[in-house]
């Protein structure tokens, strides 16, 4: 049963994955508070699973033209200088302290939004 939750996981981290809403976002969780598996394992189930979904996902994108060259080859340059440097400090941090860290990330996204879409129905409803 648990195999068949674990698939449902990455079924909904996939799609969300593929829409660019971040899969991560709802598999680390996922796995660190249903399926108890430790905050550095789940990180690195879902670079794995991001992984062969960006490979896919980014064809797709290039062949319906929805990347910019020029501005790919420089942020990718950046992320990838930066992501080293992440799983350094990823290594070196305490698992809990991970686990906070991704929760107040989380919440701050979440608010972010929230206020996103307060101004953005604030601004139909003056127009």
């Amino acid at each position: 049963m648990q195999y068949v939750l674990l698939a449902l996981a990455g079924i909904v981290s996939g799609v969300l994955g593929g829409m660019g809403m971040g899969g991560g976002t709802l598999l680390i969780p996922l796995l660190t508070i249903f399926f108890s598996f430790n905050q550095k394992v789940s990180q690195g189930l879902n670079l794995i699973s991001f992984s062969a979904m960006a490979l896919i996902v980014l064809f797709i994108h290039i062949k319906n033209k929805l990347i910019d060259g020029k501005v790919a080859v420089k942020f990718a340059i950046v992320a990838v200088i930066t992501s080293i440097i992440g799983a350094f400090i990823a290594n070196l941090v305490n698992t809990k302290i991970l686990k906070i860290a991704y929760g107040a990330l989380l919440i701050l996204v979440a608010i972010f939004q929230a206020v996103q879409e307060i101004r953005t129905l604030k601004n139909k409803k003056q127009k």
